[in-house]
């Protein structure tokens, strides 16, 4: 029987909470909130942002580029985790150190590093591309591609831990017992993942949302055809047209903000604790 082990609050604990707080006060809450202050300022000016043609098409296109980056990324996320994790072959570390690339990358490296592979006139595979009819430097399948890779690893590094924990017996008696692996993955394994699945799904939903160098390489910042709502933000602001820059990045921060606390809320308390 598992016992819980009780931390005597000392006074170093309280000054140790405090610290944190202070900490996530004067990095995270206080500059976030300032956004939201300077958004509702003046009367508000989420009313007259929202009627803005640049920013609702920037904002249709977030979402747009958001939708295919998650859903990529949740496929092969799964996919590479379960490669990962389940089984054994050369190359497999390399794989892992790969995966973590994104992070460690500058996002306009990753923009540039794109813009010459698939460029239209100097790419390695732009050229011919074009000439098929699909463009993808300057276009949505570029915006699509490079932020698909900034989030990349979020996916992965949420699944992983918990496909090491549960191990692979449930996985092995469902398959002794006539389960393809199809209905091993769908009965046994996603049930199991699937909170973890869900907050790499949110953060990777976030970070798509809030790309901004790579993008800005990539889409060639057109208004209304590749301008993403981070690059609106740039370009409001530097034409001293605050009000819109401050209310666009409230929008963004609000979705990301409401999809995280909708699955801390809906998440059940054991994962809570576990995560």
């Amino acid at each position: 029987m598992a016992r819980t082990v009780l931390t005597r609050r000392t006074p170093g604990t309280y000054i140790r909470r405090l610290l944190v707080i202070v900490y996530l006060f004067f990095l995270v809450i206080w500059p976030v909130s300032l956004v939201a202050i300077h958004t509702f300022s003046d009367g508000g000016h989420l009313v007259s942002t929202m009627q803005d043609p640049a920013v609702t098409s920037a904002l249709r296109l977030t979402v747009e580029v958001a939708f295919w980056a998650v859903l990529i990324n949740t496929v092969f996320g799964v996919t590479i985790s379960l490669l990962l994790v389940r089984y054994e072959f050369p190359g497999r570390r390399v794989l892992s150190v790969l995966i973590d690339l994104p992070l460690s990358v500058s996002p306009v490296v990753v923009g540039l590093a794109l813009l010459l592979a698939y460029g239209p006139r100097t790419g390695l595979f732009g050229p011919a591309l074009e000439s098929a009819g699909i463009p993808v430097i300057f276009s949505t399948p570029g915006i699509v591609m490079a932020t698909t890779f900034v989030s990349l690893p979020l996916v992965i590094r949420e699944v992983i831990p918990v496909l090491q924990e549960i191990g692979m017996d449930q996985e092995q008696a469902a398959r002794s017992l006539g389960a393809n692996g199809w209905q091993t993955f769908r009965r046994i394994t996603l049930p199991s993942i699937r909170w973890a699945l869900v907050y790499g799904i949110v953060l990777s939903l976030a970070r798509s949302l809030g790309e901004f160098g790579a993008v800005k390489i990539v889409s060639g910042n057109i208004s209304q055809q590749t301008q993403t709502a981070t690059l609106v933000v740039e370009d409001k602001y530097l034409n001293f047209q605050q009000g819109s820059a401050y209310a666009t990045s409230f929008l963004l921060t609000l979705i990301a903000v409401a999809a995280l606390v909708v699955v801390t809320i809906l998440r059940p308390k054991e994962h809570n604790r576990g995560h």
